[in-house]
């Protein structure tokens, strides 16, 4: 566990020791837990209030704010359409997606995004959406400064490309299961295509990870805290010196099959144009350049199709 508040001090020790500290951890394990992240935890109530209402609306009124042609990038995406890279099972969720809302339309970067869903049923629900969504930037883009002084970069090296990136708030429901299952899993093993991945505390125990010694080891953030992983794109970056970690999400136990989980990962993405060529301090003799160039928009849709929601 660190503490964002040591980092956002003026106290020198505190920051490298939450640099060292974060950039450990991701190159063992790959997920941190986060206090003092700057989310309040009365948006975070109020967010996990109004997801549960509009899970709780009948599936043709959900089907109303799914939208054809977006894959998945906004609104709703009914259940069982996602699966994990290599895998043809569908996973057990439906999900609503938030995205990026450009302020300063100049840029030219409002194009490159859909419109954000309202759904009427709910009329607060975009505006505590846009303002959790505002919340997980700033905290994410700290954590990136981090990370960059941690790779011996500038702390600033990522803001350029992460203003007006391609963020996705997405509010998962994992569904009571009714039947008996056909796999042990509502989330199959995966890793996040992001850079990294700011997850505030589900509302049931599901999530798991794999550690170096192949062991499936669950991750539970206590309250007022947050799980913060670092995604494909970050290790790509990196040369995989900071991992992206394998995890997934279990059934519960059979007693508890009649409830539901609900999950709100934040996954932030930088822009498009960005340049995911391994970083040069990361190559060596004993660490050869392990990918090909690429740029974070090829990359994601390279990813999207293989999950089942681009063609």
């Amino acid at each position: 566990m660190v503490d964002l508040a040591g980092f956002l001090s003026n106290d020198t020790g505190k920051k490298n020791a939450f640099v060292n500290a974060l950039g450990k951890a991701y190159e063992t394990v790959g997920f941190v837990s986060v206090k003092n992240h700057g989310i309040p935890d009365a948006l975070i109530h109020g967010l996990y209030s109004e997801v549960q209402r509009f899970f709780s609306l009948p599936l043709e009124k959900k089907e109303k704010y799914e939208v054809a042609g977006l894959a998945g990038q906004r609104g709703y995406t009914s259940f069982g359409k996602e699966h994990a890279k290599g895998s043809d099972a569908p996973d057990l969720k439906e999900f609503f997606q938030f995205g990026q809302t450009v302020e300063e339309k100049k840029q030219g970067y409002e194009e490159e995004y859909p419109e954000n869903v309202a759904v009427k049923e709910i009329p607060q629900f975009k505006d505590t959406l846009y303002k959790v969504y505002r919340h997980f930037e700033k905290s994410g883009a700290a954590l990136l400064s981090a990370i960059a002084l941690y790779l011996e970069l500038p702390g600033h090296y990522f803001d350029e490309f992460i203003k007006n990136g391609n963020s996705i708030l997405r509010c998962i429901h994992y569904p009571p299961i009714t039947l008996e299952p056909e796999s042990a899993i509502r989330s199959e093993q995966h890793e996040d295509i992001n850079l990294i991945t700011l997850l505030v505390g589900a509302s049931a125990d599901g999530l798991q990870i794999l550690t170096r010694q192949n062991e499936w080891v669950g991750v539970t953030s206590l309250p007022e805290q947050i799980v913060v992983n670092v995604g494909d794109m970050l290790q790509r970056l990196t040369n995989n010196k900071l991992k992206s970690t394998t995890h997934r999400v279990v059934n519960p136990p059979r007693e508890l099959w009649h409830t539901s989980r609900f999950s709100m990962p934040f996954f932030l993405h930088p822009r498009s144009e960005m340049s995911l060529a391994c970083l040069s301090q990361c190559i060596n003799a004993d660490h050869p350049k392990m990918y090909a160039d690429i740029t974070a928009g090829e990359y994601l849709d390279e990813r999207l199709k293989e999950i089942g929601l681009k063609k």
